[in-house]
């Protein structure tokens, strides 16, 4: 009875959170006749509910059956950004954007039944204990947990600062298990890095703006490089999928002139509201590419929509997802939260950039995007380049990524590359030199370790995709040897993106130039 009325009383909530935005001032004034339609609707509800736990063939979890169901599918009718959290995922998102937890400082995985851990973050109690990426964690404090999945172990591994927690892991070439015991710290992630490309070229990579710590990574990361050095900049949001909107107007607000528009957003029920630059002196002078993608969603527009219609950096890669709705988190009972979908957000040219979702079905939106804008929604940047909603961000400059052939998607469906790498280590501490490449001897082994698991190539194949190769096992082995940053960085080197991006850099100084004296004009 105690889970029914909770489940009960979080519905009830869920569904006034829902409805406020479009009914809010009708359901006040209404709430105590009987006949109200919100209450007719609950009852019916309610009623299936009973309907259902009393007569259908197996027994029904209330919980599952309004936390799986009935909320995800009112949000569903919506948009398909309003999303229901459950509990462990409402802890999951605010542990994300605090960017802070205690625990021992590692990314750990599902390897089909088995845990593994992936990444040991640098400097962290578990790289300190010696665990290693490709672990198979077995135990935690002496309990089996090899039926359990990565979320249960995780939630094992995190306790309180200065407590100790004992790691029982099979390591590939060991006969016996491997115990560690690891003293639980503050760990404290970055979605952030920055490094020179070559002198006077930065590169700066912002993988997510999910954490509240973003805005001040990019300050100290350039602080470290010494910004007053920098006569280029590439800002690589290719994958960041978003997250918190104050995060991404500092971002792109350092880049801009002090009160330049950076978003606005308005909704039935918000205000509008104008987000402003706030700007750092240092990051006015030099040009700036921003790389992006299909999945470059969210916040990552919002960057890329500014600096664009500012004309203050060049847009690379391939159009943006399109995605300009605004959420707010709606807490409930028992822990859990909406995602409600509250305002429209637009770039500073006034363009709303979200993709039509009426048409056709959710799937359709998430998964068979084709480009698309709207001719009704155009408008000019500072320096008069037309730009258009409806579609997401179009780049400046194309680029289509070489599609991965056959015998890669083969390889990365299969994990064998991250294979090699267990069993070419073994137990053995990975150690490898300073810029450090496999050589014609390591792909030769390779090759007979892909023919003894009976991998499916053939020698052209091999032969076709050797320097892709070269470049997967340097990063795998790059993870194991040094840290996830140092294989990216050197992954970004070679990137033929980021390459085009470099000799890219005079047309956005030009850009850059013509914006400044057209403003400069305007102010007089």
């Amino acid at each position: 009875m105690k889970i029914r009325t909770s489940v009960q009383v979080a519905l009830i909530v869920g569904a006034c959170t829902v409805l406020a935005p479009l009914y809010g001032p009708s359901i006040r004034a209404r709430a105590a006749t009987p006949q109200d339609d919100l209450d007719k609707s609950f009852k019916a509800l309610t009623s299936a509910l009973s309907l259902l736990e009393q007569n259908y063939a197996d027994p029904i979890s209330s919980e599952k059956a309004i936390y799986q169901g009935a909320i995800p599918g009112m949000l569903r009718t919506l948009d398909p950004h309003s999303n229901f959290l459950d509990p462990t995922e409402y802890q999951d998102m605010q542990r994300k954007q605090r960017a802070q937890y205690f625990g021992i400082g590692m990314l750990i995985s599902m390897d089909g039944t088995k845990v593994i851990a992936m990444e040991p973050f640098p400097g962290s109690p578990a790289w300190r204990a010696d665990l290693r990426r490709g672990d198979v964690i077995v135990a935690v404090d002496g309990k089996d947990v090899t039926k359990k999945d990565s979320a249960g172990v995780a939630d094992m591994l995190r306790g309180k600062h200065g407590s100790p927690v004992r790691v029982t892991v099979m390591r590939e070439g060991a006969t016996e298990p491997v115990t560690v015991t690891v003293i639980r710290g503050e760990i404290e992630t970055s979605l952030v890095d920055a490094f020179w490309l070559k002198p006077g070229i930065a590169f700066l990579e912002v993988t997510s703006f999910e954490a509240q710590n973003v805005a001040r990574d990019v300050e100290a990361a350039l602080l470290k490089l010494d910004e007053s050095k920098i006569k280029g900049l590439i800002l690589d949001l290719r994958e960041n999928r978003g997250g918190l909107v104050t995060e991404a107007v500092s971002l792109s607000g350092r880049f801009l002139r002090d009160g330049q528009v950076v978003v606005s957003h308005r909704g039935r029920a918000e205000k509008e509201q104008v987000f402003r630059a706030k700007a750092n002196p240092l990051s006015q002078k030099y040009p700036i590419i921003v790389l992006v993608n299909g999945n470059s969603a969210s916040a990552s527009e919002i960057v890329s929509g500014a600096l664009q219609d500012h004309d203050r950096a060049l847009i690379m890669g391939e159009n943006t997802f399109g995605k300009g709705l605004v959420q707010a988190q709606f807490p409930l009972t028992e822990g859990a939260a909406l995602l409600l979908t509250i305002a429209h957000y637009y770039t500073p040219s006034g363009r709303l950039i979200q993709r039509d979702y009426t048409k056709g079905s959710f799937f359709d939106y998430y998964y068979a995007r084709k480009p698309t804008q709207n001719s009704d929604d155009v408008k000019s940047t500072d320096v008069g380049r037309k730009m258009y909603g409806g579609g997401g961000i179009t780049p400046d400059e194309k680029f289509d990524p070489p599609k991965p052939t056959m015998f890669q998607r083969r390889l990365y469906n299969s994990s064998i590359i991250y294979r090699f790498g267990s069993a070419y280590f073994g137990p053995a501490k990975p150690q490898l030199p300073q810029a450090w490449s496999p050589d014609n001897d390591l792909l030769a082994r390779f090759k007979d370790f892909l023919t003894a698991r009976e991998f499916p190539f053939t020698e052209a194949e091999f032969s076709r995709d050797r320097k892709w190769l070269t470049e997967q096992i340097r990063k795998e082995f790059y993870m194991r040897a040094f840290d996830k940053k140092t294989a990216d960085r050197a992954q970004f080197v070679d990137d033929p993106e980021v390459q085009k991006a470099v000799e890219s850099l005079p047309k956005a100084e030009a850009l850059l130039g013509e914006a400044q004296k057209i403003m400069a004009a305007r102010r007089q």
